[in-house]
């Protein structure tokens, strides 16, 4: 039994593929984001004669297309730290605005950076749409169903983090009226 007990115990070093592989991602991620910023500026700066509000339009949604991807490195990032965080080292340093204590805030979190992903996203669809193209709307209407969703995902389990520890705290308080 204390063997299984061990074994289980050490199978959470298991989550370092999960934490390098994120890791990795979100290098590769940024690097190429940083490798599409210089090819942008190349191309906006030398390639490029005369500017027109066409040329603009297409500088803005290669700029939203940029935010996707640093946004995309950032969520890979997070997902990173957080796992290392809840599995390998509880006292891993991470910056205040980062607090993961548990599974549901890393999932907060994560949640957090898709909805300004998606947000960035249908702005980019926005920036390219041409007048009498309605499939934007059946776009903005999916992407406002998911962002709809995940805030109703959040709002929820952060009500049932509070009511448990609501719960929780009673109980203590129950516990120590009855032993006086």
């Amino acid at each position: 039994m204390n063997v299984f007990r061990n074994i289980l115990a050490g199978s959470r070093y298991l989550i370092l593929i999960s934490v390098i592989g994120t890791l990795i991602g979100s290098i590769i991620v940024l690097g190429y984001g940083a490798i599409t910023v210089i090819g942008v500026l190349i191309n906006i700066f030398f390639n490029h004669n005369v500017f027109t509000t066409e040329e603009v339009k297409i500088v803005a949604v290669s700029s939203v297309e940029l935010i996707d991807l640093f946004l995309l490195s950032t969520i890979l990032y997070i997902v990173s730290l957080g796992l290392y965080k809840l599995f390998i080292d509880p006292k891993f340093p991470l910056p205040d605005w980062l607090v993961i204590g548990d599974l549901n805030d890393l999932k907060e979190r994560i949640l957090g950076v898709i909805i300004v992903l998606l947000a960035i996203s249908f702005l980019g669809y926005v920036v390219e749409w041409s007048f009498g193209d309605y499939s934007i709307v059946a776009l903005g209407l999916a992407v406002g169903l998911v962002l709809f969703a995940i805030g109703y995902s959040i709002t929820a389990g952060a009500l049932s983090s509070k009511s448990t520890q609501s719960n929780k705290r009673n109980d203590e308080n129950s516990m120590v009226d009855s032993q006086e």
